[in-house]
């Protein structure tokens, strides 16, 4: 038995399996072509020139459906590779599971309004399980990009704008699906900041910035044992991230200690041609691999040049070596040489009952309910009910961007949920807005209006310049509010959008993100009282277009932004600065009226822990969630820090009339941040600790951070 297939410690195993390989054959190993098939790429399969493949439907997949998964010709090729090749090295099989495989649940966005890193993992454990059923051992997701331009289409794919709620969601993601395939945190990074918010733009950042800001989720995925990172289109300040050798291989690799696989977003080290840092492929190829790029996905560059780059010195051997370690390492770790086909099984893959169930759970949990003047939660016994809009009779659209495996046939429609529920008491119009629905509205006891996006809008590549609703819907929707009858009006989308005039005409809007195969029972669950809002802004709404960015990651200036003054009271002169929707933000069906933080002690040395805790009660008349938020606030410091920032949240569950407490065990570690030397450090002195329900909150506690022993 050769040394790589016993049971050896996996780096064992790798070092024996390396010292065995050719140089055409260590190419191979970070050789990722899309589409492998058993037909064309027969005799590169056989003889190690491809380390893996990702199934997908081109450059632009979560935006274009494939013809999906073939189990059939995943074992063929695998076969080819493992029986055929001279060393038998297995494949290793991507696929872009975002937000579900064949059960899908909200988009991330969506999910992360549920502010709850459990349900993230059950959700992941899932997806990778349905995946790894049809032959994937690895996806692209989570992507942990942190941005507060909600014009960038790809929002919709990530956590939210902060790196507190953002790290633990992906933390929790890399675990569930790692119980079954391999992660990749994405995309590395900056790629949030793309100028505009326009896809693949150039970013203008420091390093400063990038360690107290977005690098963070990115060290939470690491932490938490991903095992890979892609690196992101975007170049920072002029270096590309395909070859910025500082970040990938000093900081993520080095000082990190990331020894997992950086995979290369689509053609994104050929790309660097375009970028015009590199003066052909050969040179891009030569820039990847030093700046610690290990794996080429679809550019082909590493597969034609690597050999000659190595043999012509200008690519050390050892860089080389260590690229391919990692990869083996990989395939080890996913137990690829120990089991390396597709396990085929009878059972229904997805959905099933319970997966139907717990996407049902997660959809109403990410629904934001951000206006209500009392219509909702609306009766099961209404007279009549209108359902009117573009997505009254849509499955496929209501379950978002990145959808590869779901099927919109598998979706009920809110038109199918709600007349299970109301039958014959039930009109609806179908498609855009019209004289039949205002119509039907003046007719029906209430209207529920769908508006919002298409997931053709949001994703990659689907950047906008106006945060407004698509064309007609906010004119239909006035037109409607203005019959007199009241109209609650369901957002879908995959952003933050300008929801100004949609909160002034409407009787109530709830913010339903795309929420995946449970669509419509979910959305009834919550219109109907079945289920409370819990759901959250993970993003902040601005009040307009025009004032992007605007996020809770403001920090102090040199004039410091005063509501309470006549001078200085807003950066606008023909606007207020506010956002419209504060991150954090969420209604219920009841009310809570929130306690002030109170801390167990007003100092705490290096090394220490403070208690601070809060009590809110329940002041309405029907049980209720509700989100405490504890913020962060340090008034001075190295550099300019956020004038709050979120630090943890508890959910707190009351009946009417009930009080309870959150308590929150703090660290002086979190407190701490990187300086002007771009280390780590935690300073003496004072700190502002923050509780409310978002990040309008005030009530402060302070607690000094002293040295330790001080008060002996």
């Amino acid at each position: 038995m050769k040394k790589w297939m016993r049971a050896l410690p996996i780096d064992e195993r790798v070092d024996a399996l390396l010292a065995e390989m050719t140089l055409p054959e260590k190419v191979g190993q970070l050789n990722q072509p899309a589409n492998v098939s058993p037909g064309p790429d027969r005799d590169a399969l056989a003889a190690g020139r491809i380390g893996s493949s990702l199934y997908a439907s081109g450059a632009l997949g979560g935006n274009v459906r494939d013809e999906g998964l073939s189990i059939r010709a995943i074992e063929q090729c695998q076969r080819i590779a493992v029986e055929e090749s001279r060393l038998g090295i297995p494949v290793l099989f991507g696929r872009d599971v975002i937000h579900g495989h064949r059960t899908v649940f909200p988009i991330p966005l969506g999910l992360a309004a549920a502010w709850d890193a459990e349900l993230v993992e059950r959700l992941c454990d899932v997806a990778g399980s349905e995946a790894l059923r049809e032959g994937v051992a690895w996806t692209f997701a989570p992507m942990v990009d942190i941005s507060e331009e909600p014009r960038w289409g790809r929002v919709a794919e990530g956590f939210g704008e902060s790196p507190a709620l953002s790290g633990r969601l992906a933390m929790a993601a890399v675990t569930g699906f790692q119980r079954h395939i391999g992660a990749t945190a994405k995309h590395f990074v900056g790629y949030g900041l793309a100028a505009g918010g326009r896809d693949y733009e150039s970013v203008q950042v420091g390093e400063n910035t990038l360690r107290n800001l977005h690098l963070r989720t990115f060290k939470a995925a690491v932490d938490a044992g991903v095992l890979s990172v892609m690196a992101s289109f975007n170049d920072i300040d002029g270096t590309p991230m395909h070859a910025n050798r500082r970040l990938i291989r000093e900081v993520l690799k080095q000082e990190w200690g990331f020894d997992g696989v950086v995979v290369a977003d689509w053609s994104g080290i050929g790309q660097l041609v375009d970028h015009g840092v590199a003066a052909d492929a050969r040179d891009a190829a030569r820039q990847g691999l030093l700046a610690g790029v290990d794996l080429d996905m679809a550019s082909g560059v590493y597969l034609a040049h690597l050999e000659s780059l190595v043999g012509d010195g200008e690519v050390p051997l050892d860089l080389l070596d260590d690229a391919v370690r990692r990869v083996l390492r990989m395939k080890f770790r996913l137990g690829l040489f120990d089991d390396p086909y597709p396990r085929t099984t009878a059972d229904p893959i997805g959905p099933t009952a319970a997966t139907r169930a717990l996407a049902r759970e997660a959809a109403v949990a990410s629904m934001v309910l951000v206006a209500n003047d009392g219509i909702l939660p609306l009766s099961d016994q209404v007279e009549s009910l209108h359902l009117t809009g573009p997505f009254v009779d849509e499955g496929e659209a209501l379950l978002g961007t990145w959808v590869l495996d779901g099927r919109g046939a598998d979706v009920p429609s809110p038109l199918v949920a709600f007349t299970d529920l109301l039958g014959d008491r039930l009109t609806h119009t179908d498609g855009r807005f019209s004289d039949l629905a205002a119509h039907r509205t003046r007719a029906a006891a209430v209207t529920v209006a769908l508006l919002g996006e298409h997931p053709s809008r949001s994703g990659e590549a689907n950047s906008v310049a106006d945060l407004g609703l698509p064309a007609g819907q906010l004119e239909a929707l006035k037109q409607l509010c203005g019959l007199g009858k009241p109209v609650v009006a369901v957002v879908f989308g995959g952003r933050p959008l300008d929801l100004a005039e949609v909160l002034r005409v409407a009787s109530a809007v709830i913010v339903a993100w795309h929420p995946g195969t449970e669509a419509g029972p979910a959305l009834a669950d919550v219109l109907f009282g079945r289920r409370e809002p819990s759901g959250r802004l993970p993003m902040t709404f601005p009040r307009s277009t025009g004032h992007v960015p605007s996020s809770v990651h403001a920090r102090a200036t040199s004039r410091v932004l005063d509501f309470t003054r006549d001078a200085w009271d807003g950066r606008y002169l023909d606007a207020l600065t506010q956002p419209q929707l504060p991150f954090g933000y969420g209604l219920s069906y009841t009310t809570f009226r929130h306690g002030g933080p109170v801390a167990s002690a007003s100092e705490v040395p290096f090394g220490g822990q403070v208690e601070v805790s809060a009590q809110v009660t329940n002041t309405g008349q029907r049980a209720g969630r509700e989100l405490v938020q504890l913020y962060l606030h340090d008034p001075v410091a190295e550099v300019t820090r956020p004038k709050l920032e979120l630090l943890d949240w508890q959910w707190l569950d009351l009946a009417p009339g009930e009080t309870g407490t959150a308590v929150f065990t703090i660290g002086t570690d979190a407190f701490g941040y990187f300086g002007r030397d771009l280390t780590w450090r935690v300073d003496q002195g004072l700190v502002r600790l923050i509780t409310g329900r978002d990040a309008t909150a005030s009530a402060a506690v302070e607690v000094r951070i002293v040295a330790a022993g001080a008060d002996e």
